[in-house]
């Protein structure tokens, strides 16, 4: 089979696996009372009603792409790095912690330098933490990481509890940064910040990183047989503490533009699905980095469209979340069955070559 019967294939499965999603989200919408298509025609409207929706999509999607960039790049060494949640989670709270702690007192775009050099080593410290219990100790990185979250979820509500919350304690979150400390909006009478564009040339990099360096080389080496790569000289264990923590990495990143690009503060429970759903975006986009460029905005585009939707009708706030929830569902499946046709299909062939001799 070619690669472009695979990419049709994948494209086709993909394209049904979102259209089921929604038809059987807004299915839901007649025992309500209301008309499924002229809400699902005003979702698709409302995505592109005006600059500022437009540029929403984007601000939406870009803390996706980061966080489904960590799954995939873990995922191309065969490793399952669940954890991007609670990566991202350390990296917003090392972000707002040096913003907060140095702002005023140095220039604001050396902060902002800062803060993002403390997220992101702070999400691929928690990685790399997960990549030595991995290498060292054998422990199941799928388990581990996953349990991070919630540790560092708890440890970020007790720092918003404790050094962290606001001077006037109404609330579980931090004061406001200052606003010179803020990513910079790049596109005129929208919310794009410069973290859209980092998080574009972060998606670039990573397929550099991967297919044209010899680092990407040797962690797609491990990912397809670990002893084959043994055998080459490439220690799969070293490999793997360097892809977690490039994983974890770009989690703690995603961390920092959504603070000091958009929420402006840490809150608790700051973006609650951003790793669940990168999961799914990377496997839409079949771990490549451009395919999670154009998956991610894709699931931006239906979250603006939801918010709107929900406040333009009297379509009920659940119904976004189900849509999301159905989507991600059948993407998963897509997979599922594309994989298991894969497997069938080569079984196949190895038989034919076998009966051929």
């Amino acid at each position: 089979m070619t690669q472009k019967t695979r990419a049709a294939e994948a494209f086709l499965s993909t394209f049904l696996a979102i259209a089921a999603g929604l038809v059987l989200s807004f299915a839901f919408l007649p025992f309500m009372g209301i008309n499924p298509l002229s809400s699902f025609g005003l979702l698709f409207s409302s995505m592109f009603s005006d600059r500022y929706t437009i540029g929403t999509i984007f601000v939406k999607a870009a803390p996706l792409i980061l966080t489904a960039l960590s799954f995939a790049i873990a995922y191309r060494a065969s490793l399952f790095n669940i954890g991007a949640q609670g990566q991202f989670y350390m990296g917003a709270i090392c972000a707002v912690a040096v913003t907060l702690g140095l702002q005023n007192r140095i220039p604001a775009f050396l902060v902002i330098f800062l803060a993002g050099l403390a997220g992101s080593l702070g999400g691929g410290a928690v990685g790399a933490l997960i990549g030595f219990l991995k290498a060292k100790y054998h422990a199941n990185e799928f388990l581990v990481s996953m349990m991070s979250t919630y540790v560092i979820a708890e440890l970020m509500d007790y720092l918003l509890r404790t050094f962290l919350r606001e001077k006037a304690k109404d609330y579980l979150q931090t004061d406001s940064i200052d606003p010179s400390t803020w990513l910079p909006v790049i596109v005129g009478k929208t919310s794009v910040h410069l973290g859209v564009a980092f998080a574009v040339a972060a998606a670039l990099l990573v397929w550099v990183l991967l297919f044209k360096t010899q680092v990407g080389f040797r962690i797609r080496a491990v990912g397809l047989n670990a002893e084959a790569a043994r055998m080459c000289g490439i220690r799969p264990e070293t490999q793997c503490i360097l892809t977690l923590f490039i994983s974890g990495f770009l989690a703690g990143f995603a961390g920092f533009i959504e603070v000091n690009g958009m929420q402006h503060m840490l809150i608790t429970g700051l973006d609650a699905d951003v790793g669940s759903y990168g999961i799914g975006i990377a496997i839409l986009g079949s771990a490549n980095p451009i395919g999670i460029l154009f998956a991610s905005v894709l699931f931006g585009a239906l979250k603006t469209g939801g918010t709107t939707l929900g406040q333009v009708s009297n379509v009920p706030a659940s119904i976004i979340d189900l849509m999301e929830g159905f989507v991600m569902i059948f993407v998963l499946i897509s997979y599922f069955v594309r994989h298991k046709i894969s497997l069938s299909r080569t079984k196949r062939l190895l038989g034919k070559a076998v009966k051929h001799g």
